[in-house]
């Protein structure tokens, strides 16, 4: 019964998101409201923020969706950088919509109301600043011991790269390159930018 139940709550879930996006991106997100989205969705305004606790993570619920995961995929390893570096590389190779290569069209289309809504920035800043201090405490305990203050500021040029490599590979799809076509630019692209982040280059 308890799998039954889950299952109806992510099906809830899953309405509620596509139907919101699919508004923000018909009309704007400023342009459409809570009610808007609850209504179309065939919600309650409680049960809807039951589920998202504001307008903003109706958007940004799929990337809060990635929290972490950088600092997941440095545990264990070695050396981080080369296990990030590998991570983002197979990403590109997967087509992942978080390394911004992805160029099916409602892809496209929701990563440009990321990107472009500055009602969007705080709530992203947010999930950034989480993000940054789950991979220094990550980095803070992997095998090198690199000390706090060192791995703080190793966790946001990482995330920074990350960032600036997703939203060039999203402009370089949106100017009219294909995923395919990109795809040798974009390892090259991650090569040169995890290198950066390599001591003494």
């Amino acid at each position: 019964m308890a799998g039954l139940r889950e299952r109806k709550r992510q099906r809830t879930h899953d309405t509620i998101s596509a139907t919101a996006i699919g508004l923000f991106l018909e009309r704007g997100f400023d342009a459409v409201s809570v009610a808007d989205v609850a209504e179309a969705a065939d919600v309650s305004k409680p049960t809807l923020f039951r589920y998202f606790p504001t307008k903003e993570d109706l958007v940004l619920h799929r990337i809060g969706d990635h929290l972490g995961e950088a600092a997941r995929v440095v545990r264990g390893h070695a050396d981080p950088i080369d296990a990030l570096h590998r991570h983002f590389v197979d990403g590109l190779t997967r087509r992942d919509p978080v390394t911004g290569l992805n160029d099916v069209p409602e892809v496209l289309a929701y990563h440009r109301l990321v990107f472009e809504t500055p009602a969007l920035a705080a709530r992203r800043a947010a999930f950034a600043d989480e993000d940054e201090r789950a991979l220094a405490e990550a980095l803070v305990a992997a095998p090198d011991g690199t000390g706090a203050l060192a791995a703080e500021l190793r966790a946001a040029q990482v995330l920074a790269v990350q960032r600036v490599l997703a939203r060039d590979n999203w402009r370089h799809l949106v100017e009219g390159r294909s995923a395919d076509s990109h795809y040798p630019d974009a390892v090259a692209a991650a090569d040169y930018a995890f290198g950066t982040l390599r001591p003494g280059t």
